[in-house]
């Protein structure tokens, strides 16, 4: 683990990556669904992260038009912002405690989420993107949207997260 100044203490990248391994590997659901944690920037000190999922037939929500279950789009959009926003409470507190930070994770959790479906799931990729809209000291409202490949936007949501 890279660390920052002080040689016992992660940097906010490792804090990240932490958080992010954590979501990809000991969510059980989310590999069950395929879902990919990509970091669009990651040669670079960037905080932006992304959830991809490719299309396969285990993900039909309607067999009939062979579209994207509207679990696996909630879902999506859930994992992003709720990562996201745990991702932001790092960069505001510039916390580099990894004991502190596992310590608060038990604690975090959605609030409250509603999504809009725009058109069907369509496509061969389809990604997740989330942006926080309002940042406080116990809670995140994130802004969220799925597209596919050719960027459709098949779904919006907005997400309200606990951050312990």
């Amino acid at each position: 683990m890279r660390t920052s100044d002080n040689k016992n203490m992660p940097s906010r990248n490792d804090m990240i990556a932490h958080v992010i391994s954590l979501f990809r590997d000991t969510m059980p659901f989310n590999q069950l669904l395929g879902l990919e944690f990509v970091r669009p920037n990651e040669g670079v000190e960037s905080d932006s992260i992304e959830l991809h999922v490719s299309w396969r037939e285990a993900l039909t929500g309607n067999p009939l038009q062979k579209i994207l279950h509207g679990g696996v789009t909630a879902t999506m959009l859930d994992t992003i912002g709720g990562l996201v926003a745990i991702i932001e409470a790092i960069k505001r507190t510039n916390d580099t405690d990894l004991a502190s930070l596992q310590t608060r994770l038990p604690r975090m959790g959605t609030v409250d989420m509603r999504v809009d479906y725009l058109r069907p799931g369509r496509g061969e990729r389809f990604i997740a993107t989330a942006k926080v809209i309002r940042g406080g000291a116990k809670l995140a409202v994130c802004r969220m949207e799925l597209h596919n490949e050719k960027g459709d936007h098949i779904a919006f949501g907005t997400g309200t997260y606990m951050l312990g």
